[in-house]
């Protein structure tokens, strides 16, 4: 490469060659002072340009540069390729362990998931958050109102924004949760109007969707059980066969087969998907008041007077037998796959296992007493709930109180959180999947009979927030 640069009082353009293009520099005249300040800047600029080429020619504008471009243009191209080289594997390397702190991390929550489910398969997870519960306001408390007599049995949808209620009155209502508006109506019917009414005519006992939220299962007192879609509520079938009324339903997870429990003493399995009937089983002594079931091929039922709680191994045609209650247990809930809790009219509340014959923790009279003095009688438990794989659970009756309980470790005793005042009847009772708020169906009277009535009361459907602890609150200190 060839190079020339300017002498100082040389009025020629002097021409540098580099490479394969030739720059020309023009020296305007004494007089503009303009093209003088302009040429020293092009002069400055052409300088450093060719410096590598002529800094032992003009060492003043050497000593002019700074010393990091002084660095830049000492180094050879060899060496600039084996400073990039370096720098791109650094890059490499620190991606590389980035990467690998997240695969241990993104392994670390599948491991930390995968053990969970196992427990929770095997019926011994219990996620303690009972602690970080909080009392709600009564004034955050919303009341929905729409149906004419006492709410009877009421489903939250699985993605929480819906619930699905059913009333003495033989209706249906769609609600929706954060609006409080109904989005669905099934009008009740006449008792006669069966045959061109699309509905239930008589009271409707009790309901249940399945876990996808595709359908919705209602059975009433007069032996029916009728399939609806959810989203719609478009009537999709009608199944006959219990020979009482259809007290209890239930989806097993994850399925849409259902089991039903009548007054006939029968549980009855069901594919909705093949609008069909399965198989029926016997063993109860009394009319069967509740059924429940989670995603294993079995469910659990409340015998009401014949005292006894009943686990059914669907696939290997077995029951186990429970006592415990002392009166009729007329509601049940299954924590997990392994516990569940009961309520009964003599006022107790228990907590089971499935691998015990006797409960593991019972709370008699868990909603006081009333009547005479001398004369005291409990109030009956007519609803309960559990917050699934928590340690969460809470009962209903009708002394105007929704008591809210804590499971000791390992489910072994109960103890009270708070209580909520709802006043009435608390027929029904569900915790929301995400367990941000508890529904409360409330009526004048107890879903099951017309014993006595409290006309203060209002029919609706409460719903009640569970307000937490925020995640940076400390803690008080516990004794040791």
């Amino acid at each position: 490469m060839s190079s020339s640069f300017f002498i100082k009082g040389s009025k020629k353009p002097q021409i540098a060659k580099i490479g394969k293009k030739t720059m020309i520099s023009k020296r305007k005249g004494d007089g503009d002072t303009a093209g003088k300040v302009k040429g020293k800047k092009q002069n400055s600029k052409y300088n450093e340009e060719i410096s590598s080429d002529s800094e032992t020619e003009s060492p003043v504008v050497a000593k002019k540069r700074p010393a990091k471009e002084e660095h830049d243009y000492d180094e050879t191209p060899q060496e600039k390729k084996l400073r990039l080289a370096k720098l791109y594997l650094n890059q490499l390397k620190e991606q590389e362990e980035e990467k690998v702190e997240d695969e241990s991390f993104e392994t670390d929550l599948i491991a930390g998931r995968l053990q969970e489910e196992v427990l929770e398969q095997k019926g011994k997870l219990q996620r303690l958050i009972a602690k970080d519960l909080l009392p709600p306001d009564t004034s955050e408390i919303r009341l929905l109102r729409g149906h004419k007599l006492p709410i009877t049995c009421l489903v939250i949808s699985p993605d929480d924004k819906c619930i699905f209620s059913s009333a003495k009155d033989c209706s249906i209502i769609k609600w929706h949760i954060e609006s409080g508006k109904k989005l669905r109506v099934i009008p009740g019917g006449r008792k006669g109007t069966e045959d061109r009414h699309v509905g239930h005519t008589a009271q409707v006992l009790c309901m249940s969707i399945s876990s996808d939220g595709k359908y919705l299962a209602t059975g009433d007192m007069n032996k029916l059980i009728m399939i609806w879609e959810a989203e719609t509520c478009k009537h999709l079938y009608k199944f006959t066969g219990h020979k009482g009324a259809v007290s209890g339903l239930s989806f097993r997870r994850g399925t849409h087969d259902l089991y039903s429990a009548s007054h006939d003493r029968s549980i009855k399995v069901w594919n909705v998907d093949e609008n069909a009937y399965v198989e029926t089983l016997f063993g109860h002594q009394d009319a069967i008041t509740a059924l429940d079931s989670l995603s294993r091929e079995r469910c659990v039922t409340a015998g009401g007077r014949d005292r006894s709680v009943r686990v059914w191994k669907i696939a290997e045609e077995s029951q186990l037998v429970f006592h415990g209650h002392e009166g009729s247990i007329d509601c049940i809930q299954l924590i997990n796959e392994e516990h569940m809790i009961t309520g009964a009219d003599d006022g107790s509340v228990c907590l089971w296992s499935v691998n015990k014959k006797k409960p593991l923790s019972t709370v008699k009279e868990a909603h006081g007493c009333h009547g005479d003095a001398g004369l005291e009688q409990p109030h009956w438990v007519a609803a309960v709930a559990a917050l699934q794989n928590t340690d969460v659970v809470a009962s209903g009756s009708s002394n105007s109180q929704v008591h809210v309980w804590k499971c000791g470790p390992n489910y072994r005793g109960l103890e009270p959180l708070f209580s909520i005042p709802v006043v009435g009847f608390v027929n029904s009772l569900k915790f929301s999947h995400s367990g941000h708020f508890l529904v409360a169906g409330v009526g004048q009277e107890h879903r099951l009979g017309r014993w006595w009535r409290q006309k203060e009361a209002r029919n609706g459907i409460c719903i009640i927030p569970l307000k937490r602890k925020p995640p940076n609150q400390d803690e008080a200190p516990t004794a040791e």
